[in-house]
């Protein structure tokens, strides 16, 4: 049977709270939606959601379909869920980390979506449980982020940048929100938050600028009254930058290079093995083209070409999990003495964009394994990591 196609999930991120990024996610969805685009948003904002205020959704609760998922609201072309649909107004959504990463998972895995172009997650401020949790769970085609001219917020928004970097997850680009007050009267410009930040540090990081939107009372009143400034006043200078800032993510927001996540390949009946996709001189050198399993152990060939085969037992002394290593210090904890020599592999699956996850025969399953580390492991014998 052939598998639905996944849409393209897009995370709208900022380093820190109260620059907008709901707004720009709300906005630039609808602008979405408008050109034809099939387009949902996650309102990953567990403890803070305000999506659905923002797009006119009432707080009735969600009905189910007959495969027994969440059928998600629907505002201007664009379906939402959000934990704002599951509770009411004035109840806090007091959850441990586990338990917002099972809404999570359902959000996005337990909701009727239908045939989807463009999923959008709205994430909370920061770089967190729920930033780690996507980035490790889904393949995001990439993440923006969303910053004010402000000193502070830039240098809050880079490290948000570098945490998406590390869980290879693409930056399609940084937004500079609020850049500018317009005078309605006399049409001065005053730049309120300092001015060229979000395009200087974009340029000082190597990613795209994607654009400035101006500070603007009428798009804190449209989201207020739950009509979009994109629908109210599309010919404003803030509904135009939404739109240009949609049209670019969606030219940008393509497929990841690599084998396609998430997969689970289960190695005693051979299902669930990814397919291989072609490589190429010039493609990234931490994705994954194919991988492959034999007597030698586990072979990697990378989107490169370059081409790797490590031994089971070397795999799983090199595990780095908090019961193999100090989490502190570093210093190993597993005795490599322990490890049986016909060790094996029984499971291999994706862990977003940057890593797998791998199961022995010896019933441990909780090491993640980045590209980064398994393309500096040397082949057939390992150095000591």
């Amino acid at each position: 049977m052939t598998q639905p196609e996944q849409p393209r999930m897009i995370a709208i991120s900022s380093g820190k709270g109260g620059v907008g990024k709901s707004t720009v996610t709300a906005n630039v969805a609808v602008a979405m939606a408008a050109t034809g685009l099939k387009v949902g948003i996650v309102d990953a904002d567990i403890y803070g959601p305000s999506i659905p205020g923002m797009l006119g959704i009432a707080g009735d609760k969600p009905a189910m379909s007959p495969g027994q998922n969440v059928i998600p609201a629907e505002a201007y072309g664009v379906k939402v869920i959000s934990m704002a649909m599951l509770t009411d107004d004035d109840k806090p959504a007091i959850l441990r980390g586990p338990m917002v990463t099972k809404y999570l998972q359902m959000f996005v895995r337990q909701v009727d979506w239908g045939p989807l172009d463009v999923l959008l997650l709205d994430l909370p401020p920061g770089t967190g449980d729920i930033q780690l949790t996507l980035a490790q769970a889904f393949p995001l085609a990439g993440a923006v982020v969303v910053s004010t001219p402000q000193d502070v917020s830039l240098k809050i928004a880079r490290r948000g940048l570098r945490m998406m970097e590390q869980v290879n997850v693409p930056i399609l680009g940084v937004i500079e929100n609020m850049s500018g007050f317009t005078c309605p009267s006399c049409g001065t410009v005053t730049h309120i938050f300092h001015q060229g930040g979000g395009e200087a540090i974009a340029q000082e990081l190597g990613v795209a600028f994607l654009g400035k939107v101006p500070l603007d009372p009428s798009v804190v009143d449209c989201g207020d009254d739950g009509r979009p400034v994109v629908i109210v006043a599309p010919h404003s200078p803030a509904a135009l930058a939404y739109a240009r800032i949609a049209a670019t993510l969606a030219d940008r927001a393509g497929p990841t290079a690599g084998i396609t996540t998430p997969f689970s390949w289960t190695l005693t009946d051979d299902t669930g093995k990814p397919a291989p996709v072609p490589t190429a001189p010039d493609a990234p050198p931490d994705r994954l083209a194919a991988l492959d399993h034999d007597a030698s152990g586990l072979r990697l060939t990378w989107a490169d070409g370059h081409a790797q085969t490590l031994g089971p037992r070397d795999l799983r002394i090199a595990c780095r999990c908090a019961q193999c290593r100090d989490e502190v210090s570093g210093a190993r904890l597993l005795d490599p003495a322990s490890v049986a020599l016909d060790t094996g592999l029984t499971r291999i699956w994706s862990v977003g964009n940057y890593a797998l996850g791998l199961a022995f025969s010896d019933g441990h399953d909780t090491g993640i394994y980045t590209f980064k580390s398994l393309r500096a492991m040397q082949s057939p014998e390992m150095e000591d990591v």
